[in-house]
């Protein structure tokens, strides 16, 4: 409370300021906490599911302190189970361990999940907030103030470049037996795999941490962490256009840290990160960018990360590589496929290990089996291999003057199009057989140009089945080209 109203009255003393451009950069060393770069980092900003990194330290430093342990079962409460996506979409009552939630929650950026530890360490999303922020003021971020375990948009809720920089530093200071939990490549629960979202990790060399995150409002964000001949950095970049420009620019400022910067003699020292000098600011609100109606592709709105990779984003690197030669290219870098790793395996129930483990993860990849599909699957191929067995003996004549028939048919016929075709194949076949020479020279693109006059009984009917097709495929079209919604995702 106390910070909040200091926060106030300096913005009415010096009045509401913007930053020049809708991005934040920040580049510091780990163990010195000297800055080697810094744009806009002390403008306030909305962390979206960075938030998490905060979770995170204050429930490992309980399980360091022994107030819990990895393998302490928490549940899934129904306030947890109405998170928005990304998720993991447990039901409520579920149970699992603080370990499989801290996997979940660090890789997936699932909200539920960070909802479930702050309810089972703090007791509510209020008592837990409440405890991430005396761990801000203790850590002296003096620009942050949480509402939420999760980063979904809160009023009130706020970081800046500069904070997380300091909270980064002290999860790599106060908690290196559980630093693990900010790189781990991907998880897998059942047959569902999930990649870190962080693309650098398992992509540039010495990339170890940390955590990614989206909001409309704040942007793509991400801290990253390198180590590099004994050297490890941090990197912040708040508000970028797409998930792959945000780790360009991330790999782009550890770069240029581990450089040395070339001509960074001639700029002035920046000091440490924590003297960095805070902005009474608003915190700049990136809605209509990120996802107004000008958007080609829309992400989910409130929902975290890469839940839908906006437009441009795949080609955005290219238009950049190569701009500071001599050094790793973050275009080539990134579009390169992540070095292969085994994804940890994650569970419900309590702490399981070897023959269980196995065991566990063999039967939830059995319950994810789409059982009923796949039945419906194997009927489906099976018809066709029925049917060319009863028409074995005529498909040499049969297919020449079928081929025409099936290239000028669309394939969005309806059901009832396409048994009476079929029918009608099946009954012309003595006829096709007596004339298959001619057929099968004819030419199907001729035979579809051909005078309806000549047919007057099967012309129409074409017409008729092409007409009602176009409406399907159509129809069909409108569905595919809308954006996929993520049920689970990506911060």
């Amino acid at each position: 409370m106390g910070r909040t109203l200091l926060l106030a009255a300096a913005l009415i003393l010096v009045g509401w300021s913007r930053p020049a451009a809708a991005e934040a950069l920040l580049v510091v060393e780990a163990d010195s906490g000297k800055v080697l770069h810094a744009e806009n980092a002390t403008y306030p900003w909305y962390p979206a599911s960075v938030t998490k990194l905060m979770t995170a330290y204050v429930v490992l430093k309980a399980v360091k302190d022994g107030r819990a342990s990895l393998d302490t079962l928490v549940s899934v409460s129904p306030v947890a189970a109405a998170q928005a996506p990304s998720k993991m979409g447990f039901k409520p009552g579920t149970q699992l361990t603080i370990d499989n939630a801290m996997k979940m929650m660090m890789v997936k950026s699932a909200n539920d999940m960070a909802v479930v530890l702050a309810e089972g360490l703090g007791g509510s999303i209020d008592g837990f907030a409440d405890e991430m922020n005396r761990t801000a003021d203790r850590l002296g971020m003096t620009q942050t103030h949480y509402v939420n375990p999760n980063g979904l948009p809160a009023d009130g809720h706020v970081t800046s470049a500069r904070d997380l920089a300091i909270l980064a530093r002290a999860i790599i200071r106060d908690l290196p037996e559980y630093e693990y939990f900010v790189h781990i490549p991907a998880i897998k629960f059942g047959r569902r795999v999930t990649r870190n979202f962080n693309s650098l990790i398992g992509r540039y060399p010495g990339a170890d941490g940390m955590k990614t995150g989206f909001i409309c409002a704040s942007g793509f964000n991400l801290v990253a962490s390198a180590t590099r001949d004994n050297k490890r950095l941090i990197a912040v970049v708040l508000g970028a256009p797409s998930s792959s420009m945000r780790a360009y620019k991330a790999v782009q400022l550890l770069e240029r840290g581990f450089s040395g910067g070339g001509l960074a003699w001639l700029t002035p020292s920046l000091g440490t990160v924590d003297q960095l000098a805070p902005v009474a600011a608003e915190p700049p609100n990136l809605r209509d960018d990120m996802c107004g109606p000008h958007r080609k592709r829309q992400q989910a709105p409130e929902s975290d990360d890469d839940n839908a990779v906006t437009a441009g984003s795949e080609n955005s690197l290219s238009l950049f590589a190569g701009v500071q030669p001599g050094q790793v290219k973050p275009a080539e870098l990134l579009a390169a496929p992540a070095s292969l790793a085994e994804p940890v395996i994650v569970y419900t129930g309590p702490k399981k290990t070897g023959a269980a483990l196995i065991a566990a993860n063999a039967a939830e990849a059995e319950s994810q089996t789409p059982k009923a599909k796949g039945r419906k699957g194997r009927a489906a191929r099976a018809k066709p291999a029925t049917e060319t067995a009863t028409t074995a003996a005529t498909d040499g004549a049969t297919d020449a003057a079928a081929k025409p028939a099936a290239a000028g048919k669309p394939k969005g016929d309806s059901k009832g199009d396409s048994k009476a075709d079929s029918a009608k194949t099946r009954s012309a076949k003595p006829a096709t057989t007596a004339g298959a020479k001619p057929d099968a020279k004819s030419d199907p693109k001729s035979d579809a140009k051909s005078d309806p006059k000549s047919d007057p009984k099967s012309a129409p009917k074409s017409g008729g089945s092409q007409k009602s097709a176009k409406k399907d495929n159509s129809g069909e079209a409108k569905p595919a080209a809308a954006p996929k919604p993520d049920g689970a995702g990506k911060s």
